[in-house]
């Protein structure tokens, strides 16, 4: 996402970069990974699907192609022009957004609920449970167990680039500070950005203090999460984290 500036973002790379350190060269090349799979097997075939914090269409493209009809949200006008094929683009903060409509399938995922501050992550929670129907279900991607440790490392991705993830600095409050290099035959990005550990119980509590509730864990490491609605017909509310 990329539109209000957070505090500890920045990026570096060729081409435009959100306010919040996300470049958009960088994510049109990304690929899709194994969450559209993940996100097929888990919703319903044909789901009205919210997808928030889209970017350039990185997961939006292959859940279009699943027979999704998705709504696509983004802050960064920048990234939302590669967005193809779906029903709907809006350019909003996600933990603001305010659709009066509710779906099938509400999807965050990029590590979002793992933000620095706690307001906005309540939002982003709150956000999911106000758009999501009574008998629907919220995806959510969690960090790695070792996000934060064994630093620096690096993966080469099948896709013919490297991932390295330099360093994690505790920042005293809990959360830390990310740095992460993506490096490309032909160009090299960076990004920072402040994220706060969960613990498979902080997570949970946050997730039932916006009236939602663990259904599964979807994969064997556990960052890939459904939830479903704890209180049928409530409305998360009060504020928007921000």
């Amino acid at each position: 996402m990329g539109g209000l500036t957070r505090e500890g973002h920045q990026g570096t790379g060729p081409g435009a970069i959100t306010p919040d350190g996300c470049a958009v060269e960088l994510y049109r090349r990304l690929p899709a990974g194994a969450e559209p799979d993940i996100i097929e097997a888990a919703a319903p075939a044909g789901a009205s699907l919210l997808e928030l914090g889209s970017g350039t269409g990185r997961m939006t493209h292959p859940l279009v192609e699943r027979g999704f009809a998705v709504t696509a949200v983004d802050e960064s006008a920048e990234m939302l022009e590669h967005v193809r094929g779906a029903r709907r683009t809006v350019r909003s903060p996600i933990e603001s957004l305010e659709l009066g409509e509710k779906f099938d399938v509400v999807v965050l995922a990029s590590h979002l609920v793992h933000t620095g501050d706690d307001r906005v992550r309540e939002g982003l929670l709150r956000t999911c449970r106000r758009h999501v129907k009574d008998d629907g279900c919220v995806l959510i991607q969690r960090e790695p167990r070792d996000a934060h440790t064994g630093l620096p490392k690096e993966r080469v991705d099948p896709a013919g680039y490297t991932v390295r993830f330099v360093s994690s600095e505790p920042l005293g409050d809990g959360t830390h500070s990310l740095h992460i290099e993506y490096a490309f035959p032909d160009a090299r990005w960076t990004q920072t950005f402040r994220s706060r550990p969960l613990s498979t119980e902080d997570f949970e509590a946050h997730l039932w203090a916006a009236g939602l509730a663990v259904d599964a864990y979807l994969t064997d490491e556990g960052t890939c999460v459904r939830a479903r609605p704890s209180v049928p017909g409530a409305v998360a509310s009060g504020g928007n984290g921000g």
